[in-house]
């Protein structure tokens, strides 16, 4: 393992990436270099994997909010992005035609099967890095959301964004309101959420680097370009961010390799925990 130096990612010592098989999608190697997967299939894991994996770093709050009201915001927002997931990975079992349900994509994977931005990953850190970190990505999925559920190809994905959009237009309301709050709080607040957006914005580029199976999905007919929402995106961010009295940070090199597998150390004790009851008992069902 190395570390990138640059951030803080892992809080204060930066964050591990790992070398390997595929890790030239880390390193910044071409996209031309990695194996192209079926590009339908691979576009619905990316879908269900951020959802899923910050479903779960959010339900690492419960029982633990700084309010009671906002513990119980939490895990309605964590189950929200849990129930996107089973639907978006339960029609990417359906794609891939494998036999694989949404159970089996979500706790018989390894870390480098998963396609999650490296952004939602990070952990949870302090409730002002988990507000950052979730207004950052709330901002996203809503247009992401919002393309997918006026797009007419795949019925199936249609149906389910229209729903998640509902529901990521709250999120966004919600961790909006509280970067509002926080950033424009107490010198304390303050200091705590400014180096959040700090450490969290080398991971939001990410978000917008399309490769192969983004094009591929663009010509389909299925997912919106990306490169159209990005502006769209930093204006609404540089609009909480004015609000908040917070300072954008510079932009520079951008971390990049969750959409081919390359994560930071930390997806690995996340899924160990998030899979280990499941692995432990295959096969098991309720009754």
């Amino acid at each position: 393992m190395s570390e990138i130096s640059s951030g803080v990612g892992g809080r204060e010592s930066g964050v591990p990436v790992a070398h390997g098989p595929g890790a030239a999608a880390a390193s910044g190697a071409p996209d031309s270099q990695l194996p192209t997967p079926d590009p339908h299939f691979e576009y619905l894991l990316r879908l269900g994997d951020d959802r899923l994996v910050l479903g779960h770093r959010l339900s690492e709050w419960c029982g633990h909010g700084p309010i009671l009201e906002e513990d119980i915001a939490m895990a309605n927002i964590a189950l929200d992005l849990i129930g996107q997931a089973n639907l978006i990975l339960g029609l990417a079992g359906r794609v891939e035609g494998a036999g694989r349900d949404q159970d089996t994509l979500a706790y018989f994977r390894g870390e480098r099967e998963y396609r999650n931005c490296q952004l939602v990953e990070l952990p949870k850190g302090d409730f002002g890095f988990t507000m950052v970190r979730q207004f950052l990505f709330d901002a996203y999925d809503v247009l992401v959301t919002d393309a997918l559920q006026q797009q007419t190809v795949n019925a199936d994905l249609a149906g389910i964004a229209a729903k998640a959009h509902k529901e990521a237009r709250y999120h966004l309301r919600h961790s909006a309101a509280w970067v509002i709050k926080l950033g424009d709080g107490t010198e304390e607040s303050h200091a705590r959420v400014q180096r959040a957006l700090d450490e969290c914005w080398r991971y939001t580029g990410e978000l917008f680097m399309a490769d192969a199976v983004d094009a591929a999905m663009q010509e389909a007919g299925i997912a919106p370009d990306l490169a159209m929402l990005q502006p769209r995106w930093q204006e609404r961010v540089e609009e909480v961010v004015h609000a908040a009295t917070l300072t954008l940070p510079a932009s520079g090199y951008m971390q990049r390799g969750g959409r081919a597998g390359q994560h930071t150390e930390h997806l690995g004790y996340l899924l160990a925990e998030m899979q280990s009851v499941a692995r432990a008992f295959p096969g098991a069902t309720w009754g």
